[in-house]
């Protein structure tokens, strides 16, 4: 068996392992990175976050182009549908971000090595690669960002033709029918915002009794409002008991939550989105003694630390929101630890965002999380109806709302429902990072006609001095 020896060993190259793996070649750590998949990025960027935008972003043209360029007097005959060209625009965004990672990683004198990780004696990684064969390393720590996979529910089977997870669901070769979607989150609110825009019907089964699960209430009322005008049906706290595939498509069982009379529903395809689970298979946990909790997540302390020496995790592998983004700043964090710096995240501080149209974001915390918490505060709000950037695009959906600490206006979460609220966020992001009031953000001066316009005005709301409502 061939040994190498490194200063740092991280295994899985998703969002939280390939930036580790940067930030501590850029400290002068001599770095490794290994990777089970043929191409580098984890999941995020092969079938997750990239490929999904990529397809939303293309869903979003074309049922932009069918219906509402006419109220900008753009009139468009003979509009039609290219999947294939559609999902070849998709594989090459990721083919040639793929390709972007191994230049960095030999920009930064990175190894990468081709193979399953796991851990060995102390200090060791035994790296299996397709062929078998074995390379040993020594490293002086080791990083564990190997991710998640999609979760299924007992019973259901994917095959990803007709039951679906969403790897599936980026790569169908028609546009189905009915789409059923089992999980009102993220993944399968977006997914079915895709193949809703092409045509497909739509019907979407929740366990609980709103979609969303996480978000502020008031928003997620008013984005299912959204979503019922775009021609989804939803049925809440609802679960299915059964998939049964047959030769036209796939029937599920179906039951209320609270107990009654069982229904079906027929549908050509099944998305299961009901969540991820941390992905810790073969990487010898036991054998090396890490500790698990109770959700399958490795445990840490504050400083991404396992309670075994030298090993350390990051990303969806721990507690936490499973967001590519807080696994990249944990990523800087460890690395910045183990090279005997004092790396940090704030969690406080950490965007979610659902690209559909309109997009939701949201940063801090829920008007529900701070009523549980017994926190007073105010709340200010601004609807996108009023700004006159958001009149000029057509895009007059949503609004933003602001909450801020009742004594200091300290701001305590941003909820934002409306066009590019993934980027309007941001501007929150940073005030709570920063620390910043309401009225800091309410006395910034913000360019007309813009979007961010909005963002200001709700923080004047919450002093009751909006201008322009």
């Amino acid at each position: 068996m061939n040994e190498k020896k490194f200063d740092v060993v991280v295994i899985g190259s998703g969002p939280g392992g390939y930036v580790a793996a940067i930030r501590a070649a850029q400290l002068g750590l001599k770095t490794a990175c290994v990777e089970k998949d043929p191409a580098l990025g984890g999941t995020c960027l092969n079938v997750g976050c990239i490929p999904s935008k990529a397809l939303l972003q293309t869903s979003e043209e074309y049922a932009h182009a069918g219906k509402a360029l006419k109220r900008h007097g753009v009139m468009i005959e003979g509009l039609s549908l290219d999947l294939e060209a559609m999902m070849g625009h998709k594989d090459k965004v990721v083919g040639d971000l793929t390709k972007g990672i191994a230049h960095l990683f030999k920009k930064n004198d990175i190894t990468h090595l081709k193979g399953t990780g796991a851990l060995g004696a102390a200090g060791e990684i035994i790296v299996r690669a397709d062929d078998g064969s074995e390379t040993k390393l020594a490293a002086g720590a080791t990083i564990i960002a190997t991710g998640s996979a999609p979760a299924n529910l007992p019973g259901i089977d994917i095959d990803e033709k007709r039951i679906l997870s969403s790897t599936g669901a980026l790569a169908l070769d028609e546009v189905p029918g009915h789409l059923a979607v089992i999980g009102a989150g993220y993944i399968g609110l977006e997914m079915a915002s895709v193949w809703g825009r092409l045509g497909a019907k739509i019907t979407v089964i929740e366990f609980l009794d709103r979609i969303v699960p996480g978000m502020d209430g008031e928003l997620a009322t008013q984005f299912q409002k959204m979503l019922r005008r775009q021609k989804m049906k939803f049925k809440l706290s609802t679960k299915v008991t059964a998939a049964e595939q047959n030769d036209s498509g796939v029937t599920l069982t179906m039951e209320p939550v609270a107990g009654g009379e069982p229904e079906t529903l027929d549908a050509d395809a099944v998305l299961v989105a009901v969540g991820r689970t941390p992905y810790t298979e073969g990487l010898g946990l036991d054998a090396a003694g890490v500790t698990i909790d109770n959700g399958g997540r490795i445990e840490i302390d504050e400083h991404f630390a396992t309670n075994v020496a030298g090993v350390y995790a990051i990303g969806d592998v721990i507690a936490g929101p499973m967001l590519a983004h807080k696994a990249e700043d944990e990523g800087i964090a460890v690395a910045e630890i183990i090279a005997g710096q004092k790396g940090h995240v704030n969690y406080s501080a950490i965007p979610g965002v659902v690209y559909t149209q309109p997009e939701l974001a949201a940063v801090g915390q829920t008007e529900e999380q701070l009523q549980e918490a017994g926190i007073d505060y105010t709340a200010g709000s601004f609807p996108f109806m009023a700004n006159g950037r958001a009149r000029a695009m057509s895009a007059t959906d949503g609004f933003v709302k602001i909450l801020a600490d009742a004594q200091s206006d300290r701001i305590l979460g941003v909820h934002i429902m409306g066009a590019d609220a993934g980027t309007l966020i941001a501007e929150a992001v940073l005030a709570i990072e920063l620390g910043a009031s309401a009225e800091d953000l309410a006395r910034t001066c913000h360019a007309h006609p813009t979007l961010s316009e909005a963002v200001k005005e709700a923080a004047l709301d919450v002093d009751e001095r909006a201008i322009h409502v």
